[in-house]
């Protein structure tokens, strides 16, 4: 399983999510849950430590890798993002084509970014953007993956733009493929971003930021 690491950018820094955080994640998912209804949020601690408990199980069966994001203005904990559903391809020696060495053990081959939540105030002030492009370097330039997936809930618009302003690719949707967060039966908006798009993701995202 990939070991933990700590993403460090200008802005945020994306720490090993750990149960320390569970209550600067309270105070950041309660300062307002406008933006909340197709997300899974905790709002109080007892929910919120039973959140972290099962994405440091999952991170144990090597499927995620779990993240704190925190400010580094403020240096409060205003949200959380992973890698998720992280797939483990055994390789032929001469494949993929043009590889010369050989991958590491316990590197994935291919990873999903998701369960990502911001606090109100630090939505629209460009932690997102660094966080992402702070995780997508991580997935194409260390790990050497071949594909990043990001999917959202389909009635989701917000995200879905994010995800598209980012330069996620729209493959479809996946019919009647979950439970949604408000109980109904959630249609999922998929997207992705392969490895040789991934040089015009980045200068796109660091123009964002520069901006």
């Amino acid at each position: 399983m990939p070991e933990p690491v700590t993403l460090r950018g200008e802005r945020v820094c994306l720490e090993p999510l750990a149960a320390e955080h569970v209550g600067g994640l309270v105070a950041a998912a309660t300062e307002s849950r406008e933006t909340y209804d197709f997300t899974r949020v905790p709002r109080d601690e007892t929910a919120m430590s039973a959140y972290v408990r099962s994405a440091l199980d999952d991170q144990r069966t090597g499927w995620a890798l779990p993240f704190a994001i925190r400010d580094l203005s403020s240096g409060r904990v205003v949200g959380t993002s992973r890698f998720l559903d992280l797939d483990y391809w055994s390789w032929p020696p001469s494949w993929p084509p043009g590889r010369t060495v050989p991958r590491a053990e316990g590197v994935p081959s291919v990873a999903e970014i998701g369960s990502t939540w911001l606090a109100a105030s630090a939505q629209r002030t460009g932690c997102n953007a660094e966080a992402k492009l702070l995780m997508l370097g991580h997935a194409f330039e260390v790990w050497e993956v071949l594909r990043v997936t990001l999917k959202t809930d389909a009635r989701n618009e917000r995200s879905r733009r994010s995800i598209e302003r980012l330069g996620g690719q729209f493959e479809g949707v996946r019919r009647a493929h979950a439970r949604a967060v408000d109980g109904t039966v959630r249609n999922t908006a998929y997207y992705s971003i392969l490895t040789e798009e991934w040089p015009k993701v980045r200068s796109s995202l660091r123009d964002r930021l520069n901006r």
